[in-house]
């Protein structure tokens, strides 16, 4: 399946690596560093030189506990870089945002992907990707980022997501949302115990069955933490190791922020499937 991002046609049977740009001051794990336009656009340019096929900003925190951030400032946060990305890299430029006016706003600057941790809950926004010409990812996530950790439950996390994610599928269809242009997240870390984390990892083939390309966040997150024992700063092995994991269920897309060992185990996932076919 081949999917064209703003003019950018990439194969989604392939697994790529998306890198993550922060562009905030409170981030859970790069917060503040590259929230001006300078540092931003040079961490972009590493990242492409890196290997990423996705560079993937993000105006607002949705890390645990996390509260919202007014529409003007999320704006003026994102804005400037995804135009400066957009002009300057060969890379698809991607969104992390839950506001339609910023999606709107970004595409028409050149992204090329919408990433919506929400799944285009918020009033207009599923209209407002209808009248896109640009992928969207939708995410599974269980409250808000505020207070999705404090007590997630489930009666089967795999049915329950999976549940979410087709109900969903109806939902921004029916505004007119092509089929062909979304992208799927279990949204690891939202809404979700380690356990949790663990039996969506276990079963991530299963979700392709849905019939949409997987996207797989898992980068430097407190699941990584728990069963290593590594501040977030420290979790670059884990967070390889469950990139890779991920590459052979077959995701087409990783989120990571070390980007190029990710690239790294990406490249010998796709050599060793290669040799077997």
């Amino acid at each position: 399946m081949r999917m064209n991002f703003a003019g950018r046609t990439l194969d989604m049977a392939a697994c790529h690596v998306m890198g993550v740009l922060n562009v905030t001051p409170d981030s859970f794990s790069d917060g503040g560093r590259f929230n001006q336009i300078d540092s931003a656009l040079a961490r972009a340019r590493e990242i492409v030189a890196d290997g990423a096929a996705f560079i993937d900003v993000g105006g607002e925190s949705t890390r645990p506990g996390a509260t919202p951030v007014p529409l003007q400032e999320e704006l003026d946060r994102v804005c400037p870089v995804v135009e400066a990305i957009a002009r300057e890299l060969d890379v698809v430029v991607s969104v992390d945002t839950s506001a339609p006016e910023v999606m709107r706003e970004a595409v028409a600057l050149g992204a090329g992907l919408i990433n919506d941790v929400r799944a285009l809950q918020r009033p207009g926004a599923p209209e407002e990707m209808g009248r896109t010409d640009v992928p969207v990812c939708i995410m599974h996530i269980q409250g808000e980022p505020e207070h999705m950790q404090d007590n997630p439950s489930y009666r089967n996390v795999l049915q329950d997501v999976s549940s979410f994610l087709t109900e969903r599928l109806r939902v921004v269809e029916a505004a007119g949302v092509r089929s062909d242009r979304i992208i799927l997240d279990p949204g690891f870390g939202f809404g979700k115990t380690v356990q949790h984390n663990f039996q969506l990892l276990s079963a991530l083939e299963q979700l392709k069955q849905l019939g949409h390309p997987i996207l797989a966040g898992m980068s430097r997150k407190s699941m990584l933490g728990h069963v290593t024992g590594r501040d977030v700063g420290e979790r670059l092995s884990a967070s390889v190791a469950a990139a890779t994991i991920a590459a052979l269920k077959g995701v087409s897309i990783v989120r990571a922020h070390d980007v190029r060992e990710t690239v790294d185990a990406v490249k010998v996932v796709a050599a060793m499937e290669e040799a077997g076919r």
